[in-house]
């Protein structure tokens, strides 16, 4: 059964339709990835999805309807962000950045800690002084942190060095394996998204062009739709 549910979505910047009639759905425990060439309306699925943009069209979490809710409300109904270009607050220390946002539940300090040692390690560091990759991961963890019931990661990877890859995908196969979280995951690594994600769904050109289970995604269908 699908915890989350996305039917018929639309959405415009301005003028400007980005969404024509997506189709999405992310089961309890199970990740899934998010696929598609750039601008092809992965990232403003994600946005609409937080209700960070007006959109039209069916988005409901564990049956709640989101459509209309104050962004606010959608991460607190369970919904954590881990945004594309990590967007920390770069004054507050790694510590105060963890708890900034935190509520009650499995994830606390200790457990980030667990996952991420080096964020332990550098807790008393602004976040400003840590790399790209540490970066990341704090942003990861602070998302963690709001007890998410749905984890949506955009681009969690992009632009970090491959043995900070490496430990990322590592992160999420625990999250996988010792959670019960949904996670919708975009990245474009099809070979380390196979090792982690349950299904998939290709976006192009604003809608839903392949839904399915990872292991029936065939050369054939990544050419065609994610390819360059």
């Amino acid at each position: 059964m699908s915890f989350l549910t996305v039917e018929n979505l639309q959405a415009a910047y301005g003028p400007s339709q980005a969404l024509f009639g997506v189709d999405l759905r992310v089961a309890e425990g199970e990740v899934t990835a998010l696929l598609g060439r750039n601008g092809m309306g992965k990232t403003t699925t994600v946005k609409a999805i937080c209700q960070m943009i007006r959109s039209s069209g069916t988005i409901t979490l564990d049956g709640k309807n989101l459509q209309g809710l104050p962004s606010h409300k959608v991460a607190r109904s369970g919904v954590g962000l881990v945004p594309e270009g990590r967007r920390c607050f770069m004054d507050l220390t790694v510590h105060e950045n963890l708890i900034a946002a935190a509520r009650p539940g499995e994830w606390d300090l200790r457990k980030v800690a667990s996952l991420f040692p080096r964020l332990d390690e550098r807790g008393n560091q602004r976040a400003a002084s840590l790399s790209g990759g540490e970066q990341q991961m704090l942003a990861i963890g602070r998302a963690l942190m709001t007890n998410p019931r749905l984890l949506v990661l955009d681009e969690a990877t992009e632009g970090l060095a491959p043995i900070i890859r490496q430990e990322i995908w590592a992160a999420m196969r625990q999250l996988k394996q010792n959670t019960s979280v949904a996670i919708l995951l975009i990245d474009k690594s099809l070979k380390e998204l196979a090792t982690v994600s349950d299904t998939a769904t290709i976006l192009a050109r604003g809608r839903t062009v392949w839904s399915g289970a990872m292991s029936d995604l065939t050369s054939e269908v990544s050419e065609k739709h994610i390819g360059v």
